[in-house]
């Protein structure tokens, strides 16, 4: 699983971009599912057909990742951009932005205004080797995202992009192990989630599932003096969320997921997440109300280009879903 993931979290994505990651993903899916389509707004979708016992089920991971968008390139040759998502421009100074068209440039910035003490995107810029506007090799409007290859370090795995690469990795790895389901169940690759859940709109509208379940990330406060207090940590199990700041997960597909963990003795935690939120919002208020949940990987330096998750919280993931998928559901 390991090198699905590394080829997943290093390839080009940033939401409106998703071109690359998509045809990869389509690539390790195709075997493993009846049908693969994309729709309109570029959502991968790819379905497998249960025995009609079940109900029809919607798994939701996004796509793409945050990134940049040139905006201005000065005389000098030297870019501007604006944000894609939630990029925080202190995480990226020092570091490496790697364009849609190959090109890398490295990240600082200008002389600060008086009394600031970080720097914001005005006052970053991106050298990539130029002379002049002329010569730039980037334009006007060109994506594009960190550089940074996967680490492994003690059941640890850091990289850009884990942000929800490793949900697909999740949604990957369950089809692949997934047998005859009583489910309908149709696998969600979304797009433009960092930018409002785009994807995840028309897709679940689409679909029309009775029951929507997203996986992505959620924080992991485990470090020293964190900011926020949340009963959540790496290494113990995938996280159940509760609620977060878009949704409240639906009390018996929630309770769902508990009860599989318990009776397979897979670890879990609770997550109550204070702000933010994923697909599962944008699959709970489709058409007329979508039961919906959300599985979390426990995730350390959300949007910078060092994100870290637990080997051991992926694999559960996939073990939590396998299982789900194999059983009838409690509201059948």
């Amino acid at each position: 699983m390991n090198d699905i993931i590394r080829t997943l979290v290093e390839s080009f994505g940033p939401s409106g971009c998703e071109d690359r990651i998509r045809a990869i993903i389509r690539e390790l899916v195709e075997p493993c599912v009846d049908e693969v389509r994309v729709d309109a707004l570029g959502n991968l979708i790819a379905h497998k057909r249960g025995t009609g016992t079940g109900k029809r089920i919607m798994l939701s991971a996004h796509m793409d990742e945050i990134g940049v968008i040139v905006s201005y390139i000065d005389e000098k040759g030297f870019v501007r951009v604006q944000p894609i998502g939630g990029v925080n421009p202190m995480l990226e100074i020092g570091g490496r932005v790697q364009f849609e068209s190959g090109i890398v440039g490295v990240v600082s910035y200008s002389k600060l205004p008086n009394g600031a003490q970080v720097p914001g995107f005005d006052q970053l810029f991106i050298d990539v080797a130029a002379s002049s506007r002329e010569t730039c090799p980037v334009k006007v409007g060109e994506t594009g995202c960190f550089l940074q290859p996967m680490i492994e370090v003690g059941g640890h795995l850091t990289s850009k992009a884990m942000d929800d690469r490793i949900g697909c990795a999740v949604l990957i790895e369950t089809l692949r192990q997934l047998g005859t389901t009583p489910h309908d169940v149709v696998a969600v690759f979304s797009t433009q989630e960092e930018v409002g859940l785009r994807g995840a709109t028309t897709a679940a509208f689409g679909v029309a599932p009775e029951v929507g379940i997203a996986v992505d990330v959620t924080l992991s406060p485990d470090t020293p003096e964190p900011g926020i207090k949340m009963a959540v940590g790496l290494d113990q199990g995938p996280a159940i969320k509760i609620k977060d700041g878009g949704m409240i997960a639906t009390a018996w597909v929630k309770d769902w997921m508990i009860a599989t963990a318990e009776a397979n003795t897979i670890p879990y935690q609770l997550e109550v997440l204070v702000g933010g939120t994923t697909d599962a919002r944008a699959m709970q208020t489709t058409r007329d109300g979508i039961a919906s949940g959300c599985l979390s990987i426990p995730c350390r330096y959300v949007h910078s280009p060092s994100e870290t998750v637990s080997l051991s919280d992926v694999q559960n993931a996939v073990k939590l879903l396998v299982a789900m998928l194999s059983a009838v559901c409690p509201a059948n």
